[in-house]
């Protein structure tokens, strides 16, 4: 199973997440939202070869992180992952739009100057904005849009750009969700839970929670659920495999 997008280092006990991970065999993408929590969160994979370290930087903290980006650009070159990375439109934030702006573009500029890399990346209520910053910068990698919102349009714009997506069970729990995913192309989707921040059946998500995002799916594209696993396998395989820098 897959497990694209969690936030191991937020769980209560991230130890025994990463430990359990492994013992699943789960492959993991452990995304970070600030520069100077990627060593700690990477030091807790280093015996799950499965489990893989972002290097991010949240747009909702943007504004009062926005002083790591130096330390963002000097850890770039040990990354092949980066994210949490992105826009939000919601009203909490939008006083910090500039900020948001400001650290996006930038980190969309450095991943280009390194030579791309493969980027998990917020877009919640900020699609237009979002898909205007990659399209202004094809360089940067290849961006898997994590727990996409946005409207039918904005996604077949989004497709055209080429990028990916993550879905979870909480985005597939609802009926505006499993539309979207119905219209993703099937070679460019991976799952997700957004843990621990997303919930499932009441409480946070747990990284091995992505078999109901698999259910999910196999609901929705009315296909077996291990005919679904093997295209998600085989999705992961042919990403992990393109060229970006530092692969």
């Amino acid at each position: 199973m897959i497990d694209f997008h969690a936030h191991l280092d937020l769980y209560p006990d991230p130890h025994a997440v990463a430990g359990e991970c492994a013992a699943r065999d789960l492959y993991v993408l452990s995304v970070t939202t600030t520069p100077s929590a990627w060593s700690g969160t990477a030091a807790l994979t280093k015996d799950a070869p499965r489990i893989r370290t972002a290097l991010g930087l949240h747009p909702q903290i943007a504004h009062e992180r926005k002083s790591e980006l130096p330390l963002f650009e000097r850890l770039l070159p040990q990354v092949r992952y980066v994210g949490e990375i992105g826009l939000d439109g919601g009203p909490e934030y939008r006083r910090y739009w500039p900020d948001q702006e400001h650290v996006f573009t930038r980190v969309l500029s450095l991943c280009a100057r390194a030579g791309g890399r493969v980027m998990t990346v917020h877009s919640r209520r900020a699609s237009t904005q979002v898909l205007d910053a990659l399209a202004m910068e094809p360089g940067a990698g290849i961006a898997i849009l994590h727990w996409f919102s946005g409207t039918q349009r904005e996604l077949a714009r989004a497709v055209d750009l080429n990028c990916w997506f993550s879905v979870g069970p909480a985005m597939l729990a609802g009926e505006k969700g499993r539309t979207l995913a119905a219209k993703m192309p099937r070679d460019r989707v991976l799952t997700e839970t957004d843990g621990p921040f997303a919930q499932v059946d009441g409480r946070a998500a747990w990284p091995w929670d992505v078999d109901q995002a698999v259910e999910a799916l196999s609901k929705i594209w009315s296909e077996p659920i291990d005919l679904v696993q093997r295209q998600l396998d085989s999705n992961l395989r042919r990403l992990t495999k393109q060229r970006v820098a530092n692969g």
